[in-house]
């Protein structure tokens, strides 16, 4: 049966939009009060000009009216500026908080998870989706701005005039039924733009990642072609949006129109019939034109407010993905049993998502703690897969897993992987520098002498210094090293760890034959005090191992060491006979 997991935790934080904007309570506050004062002032102009004109009329002094606006305009765009600087920091600062969340909770999600996520839907919420969200914190000031604009010009203009208040409100209401149907429209379209972009992001990534292997076959076409069909459910996406987007501020321009329309007509004929005055009516056409704007910020605000939203959700639908921890006691580190075996697998099934077939069917094995472990058979015996779940990559479906004696589900993941040195097939070297590859995992940095004797032994003395600096230089796009040194490199992050045990996925697969042998003296090195277990197709490499398991289709076959493999196995004998010609004759002689 499948074992349960030992607990649950909670999975990343949720984005809360109103908690972000709370983190910077002080910035936000003197934001608001410059806005207030900028929003003051520019509601002062109106009147200030209502009493410029009404002493044009009766011949009194301007000098102070004129101080007083120019006051108010120069103090009203300083306002205003610095009210924009600080809520641009505040959305920086919030968009920096999420995609440190983001990037974080997605490096402790599980590999499968990841996989089926694809990297360029994931790169896409740190990207678009992250745009998207520095949207909020700048609509997030100006609605509540806009609002205030709009209320208190009303009340100004309902003092000014209540008749054509209530006209331009009237005017306004015909629009304000269509705009919210669109708004709810437009955030479906834009989330479907958003995943749009995951996909295409996810195809580009994963053709330029195989860029070598296109140009080869010269399938730019076929590539292209596949670019071109995302490409364009992108473009059809985003024009269903761009018709939402183009109708809304339409809409509220013609309400904007139909409400001057209506003011002028309705003043004229108060001015007409002496209910208004013409310094008056000035007064209130220049509040009405400073509406329309705040007006036109709300409808807009609330467009960019919808793709905020539909961002937020993406991140969050992201977030509340359990990460592999999700299983992990918090309880201290179990200690390592003495004499146990390193690695021990009882009746282990494991199917890979998707698969039919499992890759491991009531596989039992089991590793000294101390020694050479090969691990042998033909391709897709599911060798590498049983590497990937000592190390909790993956999870099997049934059976038990113990590592130095304790069950898997009793080691805290990173207790667990601090006990194991793991080295892929691909060799993989992050974009680092060359000593930060060589010490990824380590607790305490090493020392010259211990990176100067790993380098010796793998031959990369000659090779790290020839590099432009050393081994400070960065690896991974201007400067890189070959398929065969990348290999070595790992291998020599596997000697400079303290692992208990070492996991090595074809280790000599680009290794010329001078290199292979000294591979072999650093493994009968390091299975002198470790348990190094290797997956290897190059039997020529591991005839010496102390314990051979022989696998084949996710099942083992015999177990022993290379002698009484050979003496009694015909499927082991098999697999020795099919290697070249060289390794043949190697086995021939150790035989």
């Amino acid at each position: 049966m499948k074992q349960p997991p030992p607990h649950q935790t909670t999975p990343g934080q949720p984005v809360r939009l109103l908690r972000e904007l709370g983190t910077q309570p002080w910035s936000l506050a003197a934001a608001l009060v410059l806005a207030l004062a900028a929003t003051a002032a520019s509601l002062s102009l109106p009147l200030l000009v209502k009493d410029i004109i009404t002493g044009f009329a009766l011949h009194e002094s301007l000098h102070t009216p004129i101080t007083w606006m120019c006051i108010a305009a120069v103090g009203g765009a300083a306002a205003m500026a610095g009210a924009g600087y600080l809520v641009a920091r505040a959305g920086e600062q919030m968009v920096y908080r999420i995609r440190n969340r983001i990037m974080a909770h997605t490096l402790r999600l599980p590999l499968p998870t990841v996989r089926a996520q694809g990297t360029g839907n994931l790169t896409a919420r740190i990207t678009s989706d992250a745009l998207q969200l520095r949207q909020v914190v700048d609509v997030g000031a100006q609605l509540p701005l806009a609002i205030l604009t709009v209320f208190f010009t009303l009340i100004v203009m309902t003092w000014i005039d209540w008749v054509l208040t209530l006209v331009t409100v009237a005017s306004l209401a015909l629009v304000t039924g269509f705009i919210t149907i669109a708004f709810k429209r437009l955030k479906t379209s834009i989330t479907g733009q958003q995943i749009a972009i995951g996909k295409i992001a996810q195809r580009f990534t994963s053709h330029l990642e195989s860029l070598t292997t296109i140009k080869a076959n010269r399938a730019e076409p076929l590539v292209a072609r596949a670019l071109d069909t995302d490409a364009n459910s992108l473009r059809q996406e985003s024009l269903n949006g761009a018709k939402l987007q183009s109708v809304i501020p339409a809409a509220t321009q013609l309400g904007n129109q139909f409400a001057m329309i209506a003011v002028i007509l309705t003043g004229g004929t108060r001015i007409a019939s002496g209910d208004l005055q013409i310094a008056d009516f000035a007064a209130f056409l220049l509040y009405l034109l400073q509406t329309i704007p705040s007006a036109t910020t709300l409808t807009n605000g609330l467009g960019r407010l919808q793709a905020g939203l539909a961002a937020r959700d993406r991140c969050n639908e992201l977030l509340t993905i359990p990460d592999e921890t999700a299983t992990s006691p918090t309880t201290n580190a179990p200690t390592p049993l003495t004499g146990a075996p390193a690695v021990r697998f009882d009746n282990v099934t494991f199917t890979h998502a998707g698969s039919a077939t499992p890759a491991l069917r009531n596989l039992s094995l089991k590793t000294p703690a101390v020694g050479l472990t090969a691990l042998v058979g033909p391709s897709g015996a599911g060798k590498t897969t049983a590497l990937a779940l000592i190390d909790q990559f993956l999870r099997p479906d049934n059976g038990q897993i113990s590592v130095l004696g304790h069950d898997l589900s009793a080691w805290p993941l990173d207790d667990l992987r601090r006990q194991i040195a793991y080295v892929d097939q691909k060799f993989t070297l992050i974009e680092a520098t060359a000593r930060e590859n060589l010490q990824l995992g380590r607790e305490t940095p090493a020392t010259d002498e211990e990176l100067a004797h790993v380098l010796d032994a793998l031959d990369l003395t000659d090779v790290l210094d020839a590099l432009p600096n050393g081994l400070d230089t960065l690896l991974g796009r201007e400067t890189d090293i070959s398929g065969g040194q990348r290999q070595r490199m790992a291998l020599a992050r596997a000697l400079l760890s303290d692992a208990e045990i070492v996991l090595l996925d074809e280790p000599t697969s680009q290794l010329d034959g001078i290199n292979e042998q000294r591979l072999r003296t650093v493994i009968d090195d390091l299975a002198q005090t470790r348990a190094v277990i290797v997956v290897a197709h190059r039997l020529s490499t591991i005839h010496h191992a102390h314990h051979v398991v022989l696998m084949n289709a996710g099942l083992v076959v015999d177990a022993g060491d290379h002698h009484s493999l050979m003496r009694r196995c015909p499927e082991y004998q098999k697999l020795v006979a099919t290697q070249t010609l060289e390794s043949a004759d190697s086995f021939a002689a150790a035989s």
